[in-house]
């Protein structure tokens, strides 16, 4: 069973940046598609990035609201999946989760805190 550990977020203002990272476990991780998933207090967890399983990262997706912003990579020889989040925003403040797309139930970590504020 693949297990998730998330770190990296913290205390930012608006418009600077933040890199997450989301290290999981087990030598299967290079079959998953991977993604970010972020629940904001009072909200619904919601997808934020997901990319393609493999070494490629040439296919990624993300939600409207960070397009342009966020960035999502993979190194599978570390089993590690990335987001670059920049020119953050209040609405960003949420907690950060990766899981495999679609997501494993009995895989998701403690996550991340991320909070945008000046």
């Amino acid at each position: 069973q693949v297990q998730f550990v998330e770190s990296g977020g913290g205390l930012v203002q608006p418009g600077g940046s933040l890199r997450l990272s989301c290290a999981a476990t087990g030598s299967i991780f290079s079959i998953y598609a991977m993604a970010w998933y972020r629940q904001a207090p009072g909200k619904q967890r919601e997808l934020v990035a997901v990319t393609s399983s493999g070494s490629s990262t040439t296919y990624a997706d993300y939600a409207d609201s960070v397009t342009g912003r966020f960035t999502i990579s993979r190194d599978n020889a570390k089993n590690t999946v990335y987001l670059q989040m920049n020119s953050l925003k209040p609405e960003d403040t949420a907690v950060y989760y990766c899981n495999s797309a679609p997501s494993r139930p009995s895989s998701w970590g403690q996550g991340t805190q991320v909070t945008v504020s000046s």
